[in-house]
């Protein structure tokens, strides 16, 4: 991870006017630095329309995360916050929320209905990627290996399209 990318250096410049800018060119390091993730991460921090001071504040806010014991990171507390903050968007959107957010409980339902002992696993709009996470902890409350499934899918709302795997 380039120095210039990681989380203490754009946490110590969210407060400057420029964070936008600096955001996007840790985002073109990551790329330049990781070749399997060119083209993928986000490089529109820096536009005008975006509110500055909010994107610092929002840093620090993230920055104030307490990740706490070895124990709780590896529960995926990062995921769980993302996750919430998911929920709380979609539901302030009302019915066009389930665009963006399909709740836990629904995917946990349909995960248990197809029983992804093995094979492969798609979802054509996988977002968060919610239906791979429920898919292996399906696997695992089951007694399953991870890999003897494999994960597809792809967001349906990017405009040029994109697939994970």
């Amino acid at each position: 991870m380039p120095k210039e990318a990681r989380w203490p250096a754009l946490q110590a410049t969210a407060k400057q006017p420029t964070i936008g800018k600096l955001i996007d060119d840790a985002m073109v390091a990551i790329e330049r630095d990781n070749r399997s993730l060119k083209g993928v991460l986000p490089k529109d921090y820096g536009r005008p329309a975006l509110d500055k001071q909010r994107l610092g504040e929002l840093i620090d806010l993230i920055g104030t995360i307490g990740l706490g014991t070895a124990e709780h990171r590896s529960k995926d507390i990062l995921g769980r916050v993302y996750e919430y903050f998911l929920s709380q968007f979609a539901s302030a959107e009302g019915k066009k929320g389930g665009q963006f957010y399909t709740p836990r409980s629904v995917v946990q339902v349909l995960v248990e209905m197809l029983a992804p002992y093995k094979g492969r696993v798609y979802d054509p709009c996988c977002g968060s990627g919610g239906m791979f996470v429920q898919s292996e902890k399906f696997v695992e409350a089951h007694n399953g290996r991870i890999g003897d499934i494999s994960v597809y899918g792809q967001e349906s709302n990017r405009p040029h399209g994109s697939s994970l795997r």
